[in-house]
Order: C-alpha cells, then structure tokens, then sequence
C-alpha cells in the first residue's frame, strides 16, 4: 500500500479516477491498553434512506452564525439522534453506467494495447480472499496483505470490465476495524448494481464477516463451518495492582474525565466514566449491528437477538433460518460457478485473482479521468514528530515528511481539492498541532475534505478538525479530545534489585522527567500539571473555533471522551456519515466541479521499496515478526511528551495483539526473575 515516502521527495505515481454523485523512562498513552474487542460491531449500513439515522443540521453547519445544541441537551452515549433530513451534501453514491456501442468499442480497442501481465480472459470470475489486516495505504506488488483502496478499486473496475462475468469473495477472519468493512460492503453492493453476480463464502465467520457476506447476493459456508454470531463483548484490564508489587509507580496526567489513557498502569479496576463511555459505545454498536442484520434479513429485531441469545452455531440452522444461501464446499462452489458460466466441468474455471487483478489499469475499462484532479493524501497509522532510526515506512505518521506532502499540494496548481483519509489513533500531540496548522493553511486555498477511516481519534481528529468538513464512517472511533502525559517513579522498583541513581542537575526543573529513581516533588507535579492542562485547553480550543462551537459547548463532548460517527456528528464533531466516495463528492461540490463529471483522484504517496518492507512481504513469519518488532520500536520511540492519542481500549490491534499485550509480556519476565 501507498505510504508517505521516507524522503524528503513528493512523489506521486498511482492516479486513479472516481466517477460519483531526553531519554527518560516517561511513558505515553502506549502502555495505557484496556481491549475492546471491536471485531463483532458490525453498524447500520444500506439501510432505506427513510430509516437511517437523521443528525441535527448544526451538525453539518460550520458558519460562524450556526446554532449550538440546547443547553439542557443530553451529552451520554444515550441520547437519539434527531431525525432530520441530510441533503446539505451530497451522497456519493455510485451511479452504475452502461457503456454505449462507441465506448464499448473504445475499451475493447484499449485491451488490445494491454501488458501481458494486466490482461485478463474474458468469462473470467474475480477471486478475492479477504482476510486478517487491511491496510488504508495502498501497497506495492512486493508487499503482503490487503489494501483497502485497492479491494475497493477491484469492485468498481470488475464492475465496468466485460472480461469479468461475476466475483467469488472468500471471507475469513478479520483484523480490521468497522470503517473499513462498511466501505467494502458498500463497494461489494455498488458492485451488485452491475448486474453481474457476487458470492460470497464463509468458513469462519463472526458478525463482521457477517456483515460483508450479507451483501453477497448469495453466501455459502461449508458444512464444518466455524459461525460464533454470539453477540459483542468490552473488557478492560488493569495493571496497577501487579506493577505496585513490583515497586513501580506510574505517574499519570491526563486532562479529561474520559481520557482513559493511563487508567490500566494505575488503576485496579474501571472507572465509572471508561464503564459509562464503553456501555454506549457498546450499547450503540450492538443496536446498528442488530438493525442492519434485521433489515438484509427482513426480520423483526426482536428476531435477531433471539437468534443471538439462542446461540447458534450448528450450520445446518443458519441454512433453515436463512441466514446462508446453502451449504457446500469450496470446490462445490466452484462447481456452480462453472454451471452458471456454462463451463463443463472438465475444464478449469477461469479466474483471476486480487493480485493480479490489481494490476489492472483503469484506463483499458473506459474509467479515465479528467483534467480537474483531486489529491488524496492518506495518513495512517501513529503519530510522531520525526521517524526513529530503527523504524520504518510504514511505522505511521511522521509530521515532518507529512508536512511536506501537504506543503507541496498546498502550492500546486495541479489540485483542485484535497480529500484527507485518516486512519490514526493519534500520539504526539507536539506533531499534531503542527500537522494541524499546515492543513488549515491547505484548507484557506483549496477545499479540503477529512475522511475517517476506523479511527481518527486523539490526534487523528486534531489533523481531521483542520478540515473545512468531516466525513466519518457510522462507527468510526472518533472524539477523544483530551491528552495524556506520565512518568514512572522506579524508586521502590530499584530498592528491590539494589540499584542506586544519583543525579546533579542545574536549574529548578532540571530533573523533572529524568529523575525517575523518585516520584515527583510538589512543585514538579504543579508544573507537570500545568503542563498538560495547558496542552488540552490548546486542543479544545481550536476544536471549538474549528466546529464553530463554544469552548463551553466543546467541553460537554470533549473531555477525552470516544464517540462512535454517528454520535459525534448529532454532536456536531463530524459533518456528514460516508466513505472516502462521498467524501469526494463534497470536495468535487466545493471545487465546483459538477458531480456528475469524473475526476482523476491522485494518490500523494507511494507503496514503500524499501529492502526491509519488501522482504517483509515473502513470508509471513518475518511479516508477523516485523510486525511486533515495529509496535514495540514504536512504543518506545513515543514515549516522551505530551501524547494526544486515544486509549486502547476502543482500538483492535492486529490479529488479536495489543500493546498491553506487550507489556504484560515483559512483566512476566520481569517477575520471573526474583
């Protein structure tokens, strides 16, 4: 996938076209992991534009004369969202188009003068296996695992391509978040408007892969069918009591009553806050995932969680309630595919796959651009002001090599607008302010619209929040305006091993993070506090001046606390509920380009060449070993400063493992040895 280059060079090479309606032992929120497991939310989605959620208009009104919520307007995960009419902007909804005689003969003209390697045979059924960890970024042909842009550019060019007569979709595990499975849903039934047919096949499924497969216009699963629909659970783990025996003592400033960051080094249990913040979150994703499934259905609700309750897993009952089209093997699967191709069944099925089909430019099927050019600038991952020596391209959001990137937009006259796809749960807060001011200074020349992807919270709202309008996913991770700053005191820790620090120092302060043999003097901790506090009133502020809210309104919905899309824009935090596709739209409508007409959507990065990451990409014990060597370079490399970054809790890492995972780890090492 496409990531920010590690040079100082802007480099931009994929264009694609979308045609729509001091070293100290300070820690950060990094170590701060409760888990929430994220993996069974699925959320509302295609539902009749007559049921979906209607969110006030002050939530899509960024004029300075806009009108705030009620004073006396209920702010917990409770409170309904009004059912108003959402035409302020537009849709983006994929509009299928059949070519005429003229262009069909255009594009076969065009496959004539095709590579070997980007021809595809005609009848063929595209196969796509999608599994484990999406990627926002796009990916080079050397890389492993999937891209999100390039899963949902293989649906559109299937759709138009007359070589492909349909897709087979194999739908394992996921480990990725909701805002990634909505827009592939979405795409897979934008795919559906083509006419041709999609199946889907599950051999594992949980309600996220559920959610996808329900798209399909059918599903299968063979009989041995691993099916765990059981409903959705939050937990939170705390590691304050294991570090106090062993004599360590995290000093924690977080601003916020929801900023959860640091409650697992300090605390023996949950807050009531965190448990008040998970139980609507909670309470929100169970209630869309279960309305969704009613409506694809046509169910009562009350059917649904029955179904749930009962705890189903036999596959012969999913067959009778309906919840699969059949039950059969894979090669059975292809045995029908070759049926309704007319294919006899000595002959192979002809296929091609999602690498192959990537390679497939959009031009050869008629889907070229136009002059008018809109930059997609993607920013994924944590946040950081400078990479570590160590790290690498793909170790998330570097603010210095960022900076350049929207620089170079910002004077190019290439770019009519500018659509921000963030996929972060935050981190130096330091970085991103300073991202911050270069988008708003992006944003005073050229319309510049926010895409969140499963999370752009903490941080990652504070780059967003720079933008003239947000555009956020139902259940995206969003909010968390707080921060979060910490040491720890090792005095009892060192007592115990027999280790003596002393330090000289020169000036009041001079010892303030590097002391870390003893907890904090009175003074020290006033400043520390200070510190932050000053931190998060910059953060609210400007969040406030960028929704167009009073400081008094923001702090009702800032307070470090999560909100899900939906919430946050009846809270006027986010300003319309889409994919990257509608948040196109609304750029093309501010740069006055008619909607109707295509553009040439430019991607400002490029899929990393480096040694290391290509490596990476040949086998999947050094991807998985890369893998955890990065989250844990990056926990260290962040631990200093003032972090603006969202508590783990509300974030799924990949395939099951976590930071605090890490930590836990290094504790029973640790342990072990006395």
């Amino acid at each position: 996938m496409a990531l920010l280059p590690p040079t100082s060079g802007f480099t931009s090479i994929h264009t694609n076209t979308i045609c729509s309606t001091k070293s100290t032992p300070s820690f950060s929120i990094h170590f701060s992991r409760a888990k929430l497991n994220l993996n069974r939310y699925p959320f509302l989605h295609n539902c009749p534009r007559r049921l979906r959620p209607r969110f006030p208009s002050r939530a899509f009104d960024t004029d300075s004369d806009q009108k705030l919520p009620d004073q006396d307007e209920k702010i917990g995960g409770e409170q309904e969202a009004e059912l108003i009419d959402d035409n302020k902007y537009p849709t983006g909804e994929f509009v299928y188009r059949e070519y005429d005689p003229w262009e069909n003969l255009v594009v076969k003209f065009k496959m004539l003068f095709a590579f070997p390697w980007q021809r595809v045979k005609k009848g063929s059924v595209l196969t796509m296996k999608i599994r484990g960890e999406i990627s926002d970024q796009l990916k080079s042909r050397f890389s492993s695992g999937l891209s999100l842009p390039q899963i949902c550019e293989n649906l559109i060019k299937a759709a138009y391509d007359p070589r492909i007569s349909g897709i087979y979709l194999q739908i394992e595990p996921l480990s990725c978040g909701w805002g990634k499975v909505e827009e592939i849903r979405r795409h897979v039934l934008d795919f559906k408007k083509s006419g041709k047919f999609i199946v889907g096949y599950v051999p594992a499924c949980g309600e996220k892969e559920y959610y996808i497969g329900s798209a399909c216009q059918e599903l299968y699963a063979p009989p041995s069918a691993y099916f765990q629909l059981y409903g959705l659970t939050v937990s939170a783990s705390f590691l304050g009591g294991v570090l106090e025996k062993i004599g360590i003592e995290p000093q924690v400033e977080r601003i916020g009553k929801y900023k959860s960051a640091g409650d697992q080094l300090t605390r023996k249990s949950i807050s009531n806050e965190n448990r008040e913040m998970l139980t609507a979150l909670l309470d929100n994703i169970y209630g869309n995932w279960v309305e969704t499934i009613s409506l694809v259905k046509g169910k009562k609700k009350e059917d649904i969680e029955n179904f749930v309750n009962e705890g189903v897993y036999e596959v012969e009952r999913l067959k009778e309630d309906g919840w699969i089209t059949d039950i059969k093997y894979e090669d059975e699967v292809e045995s029908l595919l070759k049926e309704r191709l007319a294919i006899p069944s000595s002959k192979k099925l002809p296929t091609v796959d999602y690498r192959k089909y990537c390679r497939v430019k959009k031009w050869t099927i008629g889907l070229a651009g136009s002059r008018n050019r809109i930059a997609i600038i993607r920013a994924s991952g944590s946040i950081s002001r400078v990479r570590g020596s160590l790290s690498t391209s793909s170790s998330g959001i570097v603010s210095e090599q960022f900076i350049e990137k929207i620089r170079t937009v910002r004077e190019s006259k290439r770019y009519k607008a500018v659509v921000l796809r963030i996929d972060s749960p935050g981190g130096d807060a330091l970085a991103s302010d300073l991202m911050w001011r270069e988008i708003k200074l992006l944003a005073a020349k050229k319309p510049v619209v926010a895409s969140m992807a499963d999370v752009a919270a903490s941080g990652g709202y504070y780059m967003a929040m720079a933008a003239q309008t947000i555009v956020a996913e139902n259940l995206t991770i969003t909010g968390s305006i707080g921060v979060v700053t910490g040491k720890f005191n090792l005095e009892r820790l060192y007592e115990k091993i027999g280790f003596n620090k002393e330090i000289i120092s020169r000036g009041r302060y001079a010892e303030l993070t590097a002391a870390d043999q003893r907890p904090f003097r009175t003074d020290e901790a006033e400043l520390f506090a200070k510190s932050a506090q000053s931190a998060y009133r910059s953060f609210r502020d400007k969040a406030a001046s960028s929704r167009s809210m009073t400081v008094d309104k923001m702090e009702e919905v800032a307070q470090g606390r999560v909100w899900s899309g939906n919430d946050a824009a009846s809270r006027g935090l986010v300003d319309a509920i889409g994919g990257i596709s509608r948040a196109v739209a609304i750029a093309k409508q501010k740069a006055n380009i008619p909607l109707d007409e295509q553009v040439t959507l430019v991607e400002i990065s490029r899929p990393s060449t480096s040694l290391f990451d290509i490596l990476g990409g040949f086998g999947s014990s050094v991807a998985e070993a890369d893998k955890a060597i990065k989250e844990l370079m990056q926990l260290m490399s962040s631990s200093d400063g003032i972090q603006a970054r969202v508590d783990g809790i509300v974030l799924e890492q990949l395939d099951g493992a976590s930071y605090a995972n890490i930590i836990f780890t290094l504790l029973k090492d640790c342990l072990s040895s006395f």
